[in-house]
């Protein structure tokens, strides 16, 4: 728990929440978009062994975390382009592989425990330090920048592959960036959500944002402020109650949205339904005149 009190430590928390809401359902939107929606999942597993990994080599968990997540989404990239496994047992084998690893060098690292490793499963937003957003916040800049440069070819890429060969895109490399990005926004949320997690907030917003938006862009838009949403208000609801854990609370908030989005597009769906039935009518009088 991280209380309102502890005015350093919850400024700290409350900045990564705020990167967290803005870059995983920004990654999110093209990872919906291409069907690929598990692929934060995958990743989040194979982080663990980079975390793991940085336990026993001294290192900072979370640049290790960046490295093999990095190399595991490349490599789970490569495996689904060239048709050899097929893009659900790919990601399956990242699922086994990643939490048999992690568990595994976390055991005969030195000093490591399960309440190190719970932390990095569940979140524990609490124990942010100042070194962690400054990783946190470099990777946060960095998953933006590719956002705002690549936008339009990766959504050109999302909605119809083959055209975006046809168009000269980069197809490959298009997609090395997809999964790359992934796993760096998977390493900016583990220490807020948790890998078991990540996935969640990389998903659900976006599905919460495509019900009551049509374009791209705009679902986007409403998909980061509904991250924002969700992550501040779980940090919020942990630091009034020491039984609230952030990460769920983060994403038990970000599904209560999706559940009220399901009943507000339908009202939008039918009003929009209504506005083409009236705008059709004098088009039809003038021809049957």
């Amino acid at each position: 728990m991280i209380s309102l009190l502890d005015k350093e430590f919850f400024q700290l928390a409350l900045l990564a929440a705020l990167l967290v809401g803005l870059c995983a359902p920004a990654v999110g939107t093209f990872i919906v978009q291409r069907r690929l929606a598990l692929l934060g999942d995958g990743i989040g597993h194979v982080a663990l062994t980079g975390v793991a990994l940085g336990f026993l080599t001294g290192r900072a968990p979370l640049v290790t975390a960046v490295l093999v997540s990095v190399a595991g989404a490349v490599a789970i990239e490569l495996v689904r382009a060239r048709g050899r496994t097929s893009g659900d047992v790919a990601l399956a084998l990242l699922f086994y592989g990643g939490i048999a690893g992690g568990v595994m060098l976390m055991g005969i690292a030195p000093g490591g425990s399960n309440a190190k490793l719970n932390s990095y499963l569940f979140g524990a937003i609490a124990s942010v330090t100042s070194e962690d957003i400054w990783i946190i916040g470099g990777l946060a800049v960095a998953v933006i920048g590719v956002v705002v440069v690549f936008g339009r070819e990766l959504f050109v890429l999302c909605q119809d592959e083959e055209m975006a060969r046809a168009s000269g895109l980069p197809v490959r490399f298009l997609s090395l960036l997809i999964a790359v990005t992934a796993a760096l926004t998977v390493v900016i949320a583990m220490r807020v959500v948790g890998l078991l997690l990540v996935s969640a907030l990389m998903v659900i917003p976006v599905a919460t944002s495509q019900q009551v938006t049509r374009g791209f862009r705009s679902t986007m838009a409403l998909a980061m402020l509904l991250g924002v949403v969700a992550s501040v208000g779980g940090l919020l609801s942990s630091s009034l109650s020491a039984r609230v854990p952030p990460g769920a609370a983060i994403v038990l908030l970000a599904l209560a949205g999706f559940v009220l989005a399901l009943g507000v597009g339908r009202f939008v769906r039918r009003g929009r339904t209504q506005e083409s039935t009236v705008s059709e009518q004098p088009t039809r009088v003038r021809e049957v005149a």
